[in-house]
């Protein structure tokens, strides 16, 4: 009923015999993107920066609801959902800091910081549709992006083609799983604009994982004259879904699709009926002007307000946060003789009121009052970059000064006292180089240092402490790279190696109840290797084939804690926690001149430590998955299945977890197909 819904609306729009432009095919070309990570500006070749970069076109070869499968084919990059709708994400090291939500992972949405002043980013409250290309910047960014050891995400809207196009589909899977798209879009030559519509629902895999989010999202481009461009970008969004809760070994291995049942302890999660409310407005305004050939500025503020409510077994958490903040970065190009000097300069500031009000849970219902507390968050960061190329050389050097304070009341204490916590600032240099040895090979080398000030929620955790005595993590990270191409660019090959020692690191603790509280764990030492070859090719014509694409990357983490001791036990030398030694993934795309396309992806991921004692381990698993497909001229319709060998595993563990509850199973073996329509007129 919803599809032939939805084939009327696009027919009662727009004629269905209108003319029609979609993209013949959707196999992933290598050509040359351009990388916006450090404002390097230029192809990922020529970039000194271990970058990974999925685009929508990745997105394809999986469910398009979540993003989960193909952030998990970048190397170095492991993106969790532990219920449908919860994300987590970790690059290069583990979700230690991470119960649930992305923590020590700068995010931006088209340039604008989208992770809140406070350390959190709801990167759940965003559709997948939403994005188009992804840069993932690995290592410490913080000579750019603000304080952070966990890497950064850059996130961009999809291109807008010229034209009108009015765009439709609809996706139906397993488990219940909906997904429905519409937009318009149109761009001319000084402005572009797209409007969506999304929507997003699934009854989930588990007991308890119902999710379900609306999403309108506006995009708005306009050249105000030769120099000077307008963008606005205003999301709302709405999403809910429910929360199962860990499951012990023996309970994961009898029933995976149960939700955490009752104890003498505790009530279940349906008795309590845990879940989460999310809903979010976000607006952003950027404006880039170009005084010369040489010298450009792009400046943008925006402006937040969140409505979360947490239903957990425990408590029943209520914020209302709003915040705002800006960032500001200026260019300048200037060729002295054969060299190109290029300077960068700015500023960043994020100003939040995070409010939180925590009642006892009653069967789903808000209960006594046990805190309510009022928390601002301020942070600041100053930063320069230069670079110099020449020939085959470029060489970079950025360096920035950050700063946080938190000032934090807890009003449901009337003895209590403001109190503020006040990071010194911190400079965070960066020093890059790269050689071309020769046109198709470069060797890259960096050393970076990062500095992460614990999140609020991280000092406010919900034990109910305000730890102030929570110290900032920092380390420095010494990369060494390599990339090449051959075959007229169809074959590409990036292989990075790093060693990063990591002090004061942030790990989490548990307590018999469940409440959640964060501890320094010393230092861990981080070694990692990371590879990525793919290959391309478009066959002549008259081939019945036309276009191959072959891909793998692999993932190693030498992983350790290093002088790490807690009461009696002594951790050092014991495996980091959450993060697994080996991920190897890769597969395969083909597509005919018919329109017929196949794209095949397996995931092997190593078993992994859930505690710091590395007494208990998740399982490894394997995931292939395939995905067939017809496009034609008006539409494509396709069909694709995942963990086609119906593996029982585990995905968003909760690491330290009281009671040896670490399990969250994910969905077995599923199913999805769809239709997608284009109209152009």
């Amino acid at each position: 009923m919803r599809f032939i819904l939805l084939l009327g609306f696009v027919s009662t729009i727009y004629p269905i015999n209108a003319q029609v432009e979609v993209k013949q095919d959707t196999v992933r070309e290598l050509n040359e993107v351009v990388i916006q990570a450090y404002q390097y500006n230029r192809p990922l070749f020529e970039t000194p920066a271990p970058v990974g970069v999925l685009s929508a076109t990745e997105r394809y070869r999986f469910n398009e609801s979540t993003l989960v499968p193909s952030f998990n084919t970048v190397p170095g990059v492991r993106l969790e959902e532990r219920s449908p709708g919860s994300y987590r994400v970790s690059i290069r090291g583990s979700t230690l800091r991470s119960p649930f939500g992305v923590r020590n992972v700068k995010v931006y949405w088209n340039q604008i910081p989208l992770t809140d002043p406070g350390g959190n980013t709801y990167l759940n409250q965003l559709d997948p549709a939403m994005t188009g290309s992804i840069e993932i910047l690995k290592g410490p960014g913080s000579s750019l992006y603000g304080a952070g050891t966990g890497g950064v995400l850059l996130l961009n809207s999809p291109v807008i083609t010229q034209g009108h196009y009015l765009k439709a589909s609809l996706q139906l899977g397993s488990y219940g799983s909906e997904l429905v798209q519409l937009s318009y879009e149109e761009a001319g030559e000084q402005s572009s604009h797209q409007v969506q519509v999304l929507h997003q629902q699934s009854d989930g895999y588990r007991e308890q994982t119902r999710m379900s989010r609306d999403v309108v999202n506006s995009v708005f481009r306009f050249d105000l004259d030769d120099a000077q461009v307008l963008e606005t970008y205003i999301f709302y969004s709405d999403l809910f879904y429910e929360t199962p809760g860990g499951l012990t070994l023996t309970e994961f291995q009898e029933d995976p699709r149960q939700a955490r049942p009752a104890t003498a302890l505790l009530p279940g999660a349906v008795e309590q009926d845990a879940r989460v409310h999310l809903q979010s407005f976000f607006m952003g305004v950027s404006h880039e002007y170009a005084f010369s050939r040489k010298l450009h500025n792009r400046t943008s503020v925006y402006g937040n307000l969140v409505n979360f409510k947490n239903a957990a077994i425990r408590n029943y958490d209520h914020r209302n946060e709003q915040s705002f903040g800006a960032r500001s970065v200026t260019t300048f190009n200037q060729p002295v003789g054969k060299a190109i000097l290029t300077a960068i300069g700015g500023g960043e500031f994020q100003s939040g009121f995070l409010p939180t009000k925590s009642y006892q849970n009653v069967g789903g219902q808000e209960g006594a009052l046990l805190a309510d507390d009022e928390a601002q968050a301020f942070i600041f960061s100053l930063f320069g970059q230069g670079e110099m190329r020449w020939n085959t050389f470029s060489a970079t050097v950025g360096l920035s000064l950050n700063q946080q304070k938190i000032t934090y009341l807890l009003l449901s204490d009337p003895d209590s006292k403001q109190e503020k916590l006040t990071y010194d600032p911190q400079l965070m240099p960066r020093i890059a180089a790269m050689w071309k040895a020769r046109p198709s090979m470069a060797v890259m080398a960096s050393v970076s240092r990062g500095f992460s000030p614990p999140t609020l929620a991280e000092i406010n955790a919900s034990n109910g402490v305000f730890n102030e005595n929570l110290l900032p993590e920092e380390g420095i990270n010494y990369e060494l790279g390599f990339r090449a191409k051959g075959f007229t660019n169809r074959l590409q090959v990036d292989l990075s190696t790093y060693i990063f020692r990591l002090n004061e690191t942030i790990v989490i603790r548990r307590e018999e109840d469940g409440a959640e509280y964060f501890v320094n764990a010393g230092n861990t030492n981080q070694r990692g290797l990371e590879a990525l070859i793919m290959y391309s090719d478009e066959l002549p014509n008259g081939a019945f084939l036309h276009r191959f694409n072959l891909w793998i990357s692999y993932t190693y983490n030498h992983y350790r804690f290093g002088d790490y001791r807690k009461d009696q036990d002594d951790f050092s030398g014991n495996e980091l926690t959450g993060t697994p030694p080996h991920i190897l993934s890769g597969g395969f795309d083909l597509s005919t001149r018919a329109g017929v396309y196949v794209r095949a992806t397996c995931l092997f991921t190593d078993k992994l430590p859930l505690n710091d004692a590395n007494t208990a381990y998740a399982d490894s698993y394997l995931l292939p998955g395939m995905r067939f497909g017809y496009i034609h001229k008006r539409f494509e319709i396709y069909t694709g299945v995942e963990n086609m060998l119906d593996e029982t595993y585990s995905l968003g563990n909760d690491l330290n977890a009281a009671g040896g509850r670490y399990f969250n199973a994910a969905p077995g073996r599923n199913f999805y197909g769809g239709l997608k329509i284009n109209l152009a007129f």
